[in-house]
């Protein structure tokens, strides 16, 4: 099964993405989290993505495109796949149409998570991340053990500069303006699932299970 989760800065898409990846055994392609590496490693493509991201815009096409091709061409994608914050454009959703044409398959499901402005900027101001392993916590829902300190790695935990309260409304207007079109790009396609995003982590889990359910039955 080839999936998308689509949904604003906050929704919890990545999450879930994670849950669902763990639950089918599918691998979870998190376009952020390869940014994020390639700026940890200073690689051209990195220092290009970093001044965009730092400013709450989308990264380039140019940059996002050939790294997901790259990564769902490897062999643990073979069966299927989670997309994570990808696409994010309708270029970057027609690029990868191409991309999967060329392999021969195609998305099975988008399902599209739904979370309110307000929502979205408390649940970030709130989020913070492990410099080291990546992890991500929640300090309201998801804390860790010790405060302020990642479980796995003992480092102390940082707030991520685009989940400042004034990135994250920046990021909004970006996310209504280039995203929301794929709404109703994938709707056209008959294979957008909207799921409510504002309950606790298994009650969206379990939503998003039952509309796979009906995907794979149909």
């Amino acid at each position: 099964m080839r999936l998308i989760f689509l949904g604003p800065p906050g929704s919890g898409k990545g999450t879930q993405a994670r849950l669902v990846g763990e639950k089918l055994g599918l691998p979870q392609i998190s376009t952020g989290d390869i940014l994020r590496e390639a700026i940890a490693r200073k690689t051209d493509l990195g220092e290009k993505a970093k001044s965009v991201m730092d400013a709450g815009e989308l990264v380039p096409d140019e940059v996002v495109l050939p790294l997901a091709e790259k990564r769902i061409r490897e062999s643990d994608c073979m069966n299927g796949f989670i997309l994570d914050g990808f696409p994010r454009t309708l270029a970057q959703a027609i690029g990868l149409e191409e991309v999967l044409q060329r392999q021969g398959c195609v998305i099975d499901a988008v399902m599209f998570i739904e979370v309110n402005d307000a929502v979205v900027v408390e649940r970030l101001s709130k989020r913070r991340v492990c410099p080291k392993c990546k992890a991500m916590y929640n300090l309201a829902s998801d804390p860790p053990k010790q405060e302020g300190v990642c479980d796995r790695c003992q480092v102390v935990l940082e707030l991520r500069t685009d989940d400042k309260p004034e990135t994250v409304e920046a990021r909004l207007v970006v996310y209504r303006k280039n995203t929301l079109p794929l709404v109703e790009f994938y709707k056209s396609r008959g294979i957008l699932r909207r799921v409510a995003g504002e309950g606790d982590i298994r009650t969206v889990f379990d939503s998003i299970l039952g509309e796979l359910s009906e995907v794979k039955s149909g």
